[in-house]
């Protein structure tokens, strides 16, 4: 093996990864160690901050097997870059479903190898004895543990069960025992504990890392460098605002880790009954389940504290936890036998039999004298409730141009600090300035261009807008993601439950007989309909549970059950402990004896007594709704008959296609499309007689197959779905807004397609073309069908075939060339069929798909990717069932469902229509628009203070320490943190903001205001130097006194007062040009319309501009002596030059004589006369005074 090698862990998954190998390099260290010691430990920080560097600086490359220090590097857009340390362990075997040899008996003996063993596996290595134990290599990524693997040369991930590709039957042959207690203990080795161990880190390991921190390690240097300089004030305000910020950081990341910790651990550790052998059934605690393991489901439920397959019995599931429904779910045993018996165990495909981590198990079905039992398939992390953790604790960065822009802007910032840093040394060096002044002038102009107040700035915006969000009921788990619904191009939709009624209405039913249709009737619960075989399916082919009483399950269920008027009755515990085999849950007409039953269905009051008792129905099997089979079933016995019934219901397609022919109404297409095409939900239901050899127990252990064949037709069930009232003016302001909308539903194509146009997303005028592929059979190879949705049926030649071979390709002439006001519809299998054999078709479909139906969970994922990839910015909104995945996966979710899977999506909205995604879009706008004026204010407020600065350096002076403060405290941060409160403006208009700050306009923008306040401040500096009364400013020179008698330059002294030569009219000047910059800046930047509301509504931060501009002009126009010496300005002449050129020119003549003679008195030396002065008559030209 080569040293230079590079493997893949996770290889086609979401966190695949690179992985090189490394081992440490002795004079690497050394070198490092020396630099680390110069440079005063910032080697170290580098080191850290780039664990890249920190592995090649430190170790030498090696083969996998051989290292000691992992480099891993994801393959996803992000390349982040982990390390990890490589840990030894000894066990019995290789991997952790081998089998072992129990006969012999020598000691198994602990590693000590040069790689550290972990407490878990000291503690079970001496449990077993073996004679050859095998040392494996792991390591720890992200809560997830990787052994070494010979055979592939590579470190692979061990999940559970499923890694051994056993089938459904295998699993109740070889795994439904259960394990020995030796064999559990070895396996724990490699699983671990079963628990999702969020640790809460100790504060002082937050502080630290919080601290390393390449923004708070640039802080205390700062800070270091100003107590140097005795800018002790203002280094305490930015130690200050520093530990409010970190304290503040911490609080919220120590409120974050408690809350999910206490969310996981409020039913992790349990008590399980775990079954060792066919009888033997013991107590332990949830941790110390492996994979393999038999655990029995209580009768009176359980949190799931795994993830575990039942193979005997029914439990009846609330899974809200991680699909976001709280309807309750039935799960059913596996099938054991048949063609699915053969199938390989899959967590998706089989999630029907299958009870997740986490899920809350409200109570089962059992044989009487037998127990509910599942197989653990998963624990710890690799459970879903454990992926859905992971996805917390380690989320992805947040991709967003913005951010990276700001980075390059800062870098830019950077270079124009260097450029003042050479600019000072030189300057400096001409000036003979001592060499310790030199270093910290020079460093001090990098702190002044790099605003230390920029992220507490930035972050402002943002909160704002979440607490405008939580006003109007939309709450965030991930505030960085308010910026990116700024940018929303693109909007996808569930339907029902979103853009519909989450309640199914029943419209009518329209039953089959003798092969054809009878008329549509409105009610189902007709006297004259009580024994037919329609009334009995819609009666019981449904998987509803009474839950204290009360009727639950799927709304369709509900809605169906409802509408027949009928009585469901469920056993006890007691009841189905003393009936053999089974008691079943029985549905009923209400009898004539109970008069609250059918007070409301006065139709069945006539009926005879012995005619409800012979409708009693007992649902002995159930096969749960299959969104892969698009359909349920149950197997049933009425009372009396000595044969068995299977009754049918699902999508009218599948039920028809699995019904003999001759009991479909050959007008069934043409009636479907008239229900589907007007928006109704369409439901079919069939029927089958049983063998009468059939028994009990043999229908338990049939599969599904067997059952839903050869069924006859019994009708429809048209439901009407209704859309919210809502739906059409948000889908109208979004498609003005040119924002684009498209539907992503697991429901029936032809409906979603009239809802789509009920609702504005697909207007009259608008043609859609169905997109029907077909996968390669029977040599023929894959193809696609396009047709039109209003006519599918039409002439050849509107309707046009591609079959395309794999090697060939395909052109975009094949396509048909319709209007451009054309939309795509696609069904489910149809864009797997795509996906896969026309990959080169998928970005095309996606730019122009409208309608995508029949969509399993993972296809909307799928769906929201291909859009990404054609770089939308995607929005996903759903009401949380089954759209977890496309929620977690969109740049923005956002959840209409306010269950705890809500945790999956950045949004959640309280109130159940999509009129939040307007007010979300809106406030991202309005706070992307901030954060782009809260930057440019930011960083032409460091740019500024640079030009004071860098122009104060040209005479060896500078801002004073108060000065400084005066600006970043009482100036910067009151307009920084009031200007981020302008609302969003109250419509979405049809252009977005801009995405970039190194853009044409922002950089003009930008560069134009630079430019003039570099000039205002160059002329500032220059005319206050050339003005009458200018002179270099000293405490002894006499400011009140602007006789022209004096020596018009003085020289430059620097007295003990003002060693620093702060106090002098360049530097007042500059203090008030830049101060009014400022505000003139932040008052240009601070915009409005069309994304938030106008400046002046934003009432706080007007009156800090307005109550700031006063204070500046006051105490510039009428000095305070106070203030002037607090802020160390030498305001006297500045003020009186001021308010003479305003108001009474110096050099313009009085326009009395009396004023122009007090001048004239007021420039002579002599007058007054001293005392004892004599004055004598002289001649005309001047007179004499002479002292006596």
């Amino acid at each position: 093996m080569t040293t230079r090698e590079v493997k893949m862990i996770n290889q086609g998954l979401e966190d695949e990864m690179e992985v090189w190998g490394y081992r440490p390099c002795l004079w690497k260290m050394i070198l490092v160690g020396i630099g680390s010691v110069c440079s005063c430990g910032l080697l170290l920080l580098l080191l850290y901050w780039l664990p890249e560097w920190g592995v090649k600086g430190t170790c030498t490359h090696t083969s996998l097997r051989e290292a000691h220090t992992l480099l891993l590097r994801t393959t996803d857009e992000f390349k982040q870059w982990f390390r990890a340390k490589v840990h030894m362990m000894s066990a019995p075997g290789k991997t952790p479903f081998d089998s072992l040899d129990l006969q012999s008996t020598t000691q198994l003996p602990n590693g000590d190898g040069d790689h550290s063993v972990s407490a878990v596996d000291e503690e079970h290595h001496g449990k077993f004895a073996y004679t050859q134990p095998v040392e494996i290599n792991y390591f720890n990524h992200h809560s997830t543990i990787y052994y070494w693997n010979d055979v592939i040369h590579n470190f692979e991930l061990y999940k559970g069960l499923e890694d051994v590709k056993v089938s459904c039957a295998n699993i109740h042959s070889d795994h439904s025992i259960g394990l020995s207690k030796t064999l559990e203990d070895y396996r724990r080795l490699f699983f671990g504990e079963n628990e999702i161990a969020v640790r809460v880190p100790s504060l002082f390991k937050l502080l630290i890392k919080e601290v390393l921190n390449p923004f708070y390690i640039f802080q205390l240097f700062s800070v270091i460098l100003w107590s140097v300089e005795d800018y002790y004030y203002y280094a305490t305000a930015i130690v200050f605002m520093s530990v409010i910020s970190i304290a503040t950081s911490l609080y919220t990341i120590k409120k974050q880790y408690v809350m999910l910790h206490d969310m996981v651990a409020a039913h992790s550790v349990v008590r399980v009954s775990v079954c060792r052998g066919d009888k033997d059934v013991e107590q332990a605690m949830s941790t110390e389940l492996v994979p393999g393991d038999v655990i029995v489901i209580p009768g009176n439920g359980i949190i799931m504290p795994c993830d575990a397959v039942l193979v005997r019995g029914t439990c009846i599931v609330n899974e809200s936890m991680l699909t976001g429904e709280s309807v309750p779910v039935t799960k059913t045993s596996l099938p054991s036998s048949g063609e699915e018996g053969t199938m390989t165990y899959n967590m998706e495909e089989h999630k029907r039999h299958t009870l997740f981590c986490g899920t809350h198990v409200i109570q089962t079905r059992f044989y009487a004298g037998e127990l509910v039992k599942a197989v653990v398939v998963r624990t710890g992390f690799s459970t879903e409730k454990g992926q859905l953790v992971r996805s917390i604790l380690y989320p992805k960065p947040t991709d967003f141009k913005l951010y990276r822009d700001a980075y390059l802007f800062l870098l830019c910032l950077v270079g124009v600090a260097g450029i003042g840093f050479i600019y000072t040394i030189v300057l400096s060096i001409m000036n003979k300035v001592p060499a310790q002044t030199i270093i910290i002038e020079s460093l001090d102009i990098i702190t002044i261009t790099v605003p230390p107040a920029l992220p507490a700035a930035m972050t402002a915006g943002i909160v704002y807008a979440q607490r405008r969000l939580k006003r109007v009921g939309i709450f965030c788990i991930s505030p960085q993601r308010i910026n990116m619904c700024g940018q929303l191009n693109m909007v996808c939709f569930d339907k029902t439950g979103t853009l519909t009624e989450d309640g199914l209405d029943l419209w009518g039913i329209q039953r089959a007989e003798n092969g054809s249709f009878c008329p549509p009737e409105s009610e189902a619960a007709k006297e004259s309909l009580v024994n037919t075989a329609f009334v009995a399916c819609m009666a019981a082919c449904h998987s509803l549970t009474k839950i204290e009483g009360e009727l639950s399950g799927d709304p369709l269920d509900l809605k169906m059950f409802s509408a027949t008027g009928w009585i469901l009755e469920e056993p006890t515990e007691e009841e189905t402990a003393l009936h053999n085999p089974i008691m079943p849950t029985v549905v009923r007409p209400p009898k004539q004896v109970n008069p609250e039953a059918n007070q409301n269905n006065p139709l069945t009051q006539n009926l005879e007594l012995s005619e409800l008792s012979s409708c009693e129905i007992g649902i002995v099997r159930q096969f749960p709704f299959s969104s892969a089979l698009q359909r349920m079933s149950v197997v049933v016995r009425k009372l009396g008959e000595k044969h068995m019934d299977a009754y049918l219901k699902g999508a009218p397609e599948i039920v028809a296609s699995l019904c003999k022919q001759h009991t479909v109404p050959q007008s069934f297409t043409e009636t479907l499309e008239t229900y589907t095409r007007q928006g109704f939900r369409v439901i079919a239901l069939a029927h089958r007689q049983l063998e009468s050899k059939l028994s009990w127990h043999k229908v338990q252990s049939l599969s599904r197959d067997l059952i839903e064949t050869n069924v006859e037709f019994l009708g429809l069930i048209i439901m009407q779905n209704k859309i919210k009232e809502e739906t059409a003016g948000v889908l109208s302001d979004l498609r003005q807004a040119n924002i684009r909308t498209l539907m992503v539903t697991g429901d029936n194509m032809l409906t979603a397609i009239s809802v789509a146009r009920d609702c504005g997303m697909v207007r009259p005028d608008e043609k859609v073309i169905i997109a029907d592929a077909v996968p390669p059979k029977d040599f023929n190879p894959a193809c696609i069908t396009w047709h039109y949705a209003e006519n599918p049926d039409q002439d050849v030649k509107d309707t046009q075939t591609v079959e395309i071979s794999l090697e060939e390709g395909v052109y975009v002439d094949q396509l048909p060339q319709p209007d451009q006001d054309y939309h795509f519809a696609v069904t489910g299998r149809a864009f797997t069929v795509i996906t896969e054999h026309f990959p080169q078709l998928v970005q095309k479909l996606a730019l122009r798909g409208t309608v995508f139906a029949r969509m399993a969970p993972d296809q909307k994922t799928q769906l929201v990717e291909v859009l990404q990839s054609i770089d939308y910015i995607v929005g996903m909104c759903g009401d949380g069932a089954n759209d977890c995945g496309a929620l977690k996966r969109a740049h923005s979710g956002i959840s209409l469902s306010e269950l705890e899977a809500s945790v999956a999506s950045p949004f959640t909205s309280s109130t159940s229509n999509i009129s939040c995604v307007p007010n979300l879009i809106r406030e991202g706008r309005a706070a992307l628009i901030t954060s782009f004026c809260v930057f440019k204010f930011m960083a032409l407020y460091s740019i500024i203070q640079y030009l004071s600065v860098t122009l104060l350096y040209s005479i060896l002076s500078n801002l004073g320490d108060f000065q400084f403060l005066f600006i970043d405290i009482v100036i910067i941060l009151i307009i920084a943190f009031t200007m981020s409160l302008n609302p969003a403006w109250k419509e979405l208009v049809n252009q977005r903001p801009p995405s970039s700050l190194i853009s044409g306009p922002l950089l003009c923008s930008v560069l134009t205001q630079i430019l003039t306040c570099m000039v205002f401040q160059v002329l500032a500096f220059l005319l206050v130097r050339q003005q009458s009364w200018y002179e270099i400013w000293t405490p002894l020179s006499d400011a009140c006194n602007v006789s022209s008698s004096g020596p018009p330059h003085r020289l430059n002294v620097t007295t003990p007062h003002d060693h620093k030569n702060i106090k002098n009219y360049e530097n007042t000047t500059l203090f008030y040009v830049s101060s009014f910059q400022y505000l003139a800046v932040a008052i240009i930047f601070s915009k409005g319309k069309p994304f938030r509301q106008p400046s002046y509504k934003n009432w706080p931060f007007m009156l800090s501009a307005i109550a700031l501009y006063i204070f500046l002009f006051l105490i510039m126009l009428n000095p305070i002596p106070a203030i002037d010496s607090f802020l160390e300005m030498a305001n006297d002449r500045w003020a009186s030059a001021c308010l003479s050129r305003l108001f009474c020119r110096k050099n313009k003549p009085p326009s009395v004589l009396y004023k122009l003679l007090a001048l004239e008195l007021q420039d002579d030396a002599d007058w007054p006369p001293r005392p004892s002065t004599v004055t004598y008559a002289s001649a005309p030209q001047s007179p004499i005074s002479a002292p006596l």
